[in-house]
């Protein structure tokens, strides 16, 4: 239980560090956009709209990221469940955040789960995208702490959980079809 409070001591000294820096009036406004690139109406949306304008490879690894995106979810609403950690700006004092705050729970963090869920099949398609597709990963984990939603844990979590989401779904699919990923 002690190594438990370290952790936690450690890890909300961390939130606070990147919190802090909420009033830079650019930086607000990049991660207020950013985080966007991890919720349901942009993942869904783009998943939609490269299915229907891809083919081949592409198409498959879209519906890999379809897949991942899909099934990472249910683990995420699980845990949710299960632990129901409240959020940072619930539970540490002087704590900025942005405008209509989520009020469910906070592990794992769903908006990093799901970009890393999108992500990581293209970079076993193509691995020449990995420095920028995990750059937006990271950057849309680091937004959702930003703008005090999430511990940093929380994001961990999302982005393990996404990852392994998208590795088995891609493997699927090219296991399935290996003769368009040649």
């Amino acid at each position: 239980m002690k190594l438990f409070a370290h952790f936690y001591a450690l890890e909300c000294q961390l939130f606070m560090y990147i919190n802090h820096y909420f009033n830079h009036r650019k930086l607000n406004l990049f991660f207020r956009t950013i985080t966007h690139l991890g919720g349901a109406k942009f993942t869904i949306t783009a998943i939609l709209l490269l299915i229907l304008f891809t083919s081949n490879s592409i198409q498959l690894t879209v519906i890999a990221s379809a897949i991942s995106l899909t099934i990472s979810h249910i683990p995420v609403a699980c845990t949710k469940k299960l632990f129901p950690r409240k959020r940072p700006y619930l539970n540490l004092p002087q704590i900025n955040v942005t405008e209509n705050p989520l009020k469910d729970h906070s592990f794992p963090s769903g908006h990093t789960t799901a970009i890393f869920s999108i992500i990581t099949p293209f970079i076993f398609l193509d691995p020449v995208l990995t420095i920028v597709l995990i750059l937006i990963g990271f950057t849309v984990g680091l937004s959702r702490i930003y703008l005090g939603l999430h511990y940093p844990s929380d994001v961990i979590a999302g982005c393990m959980l996404g990852s392994i989401t998208g590795i088995l779904s891609f493997v699927f699919i090219e296991s399935s079809i290996p003769q368009l990923f040649m």
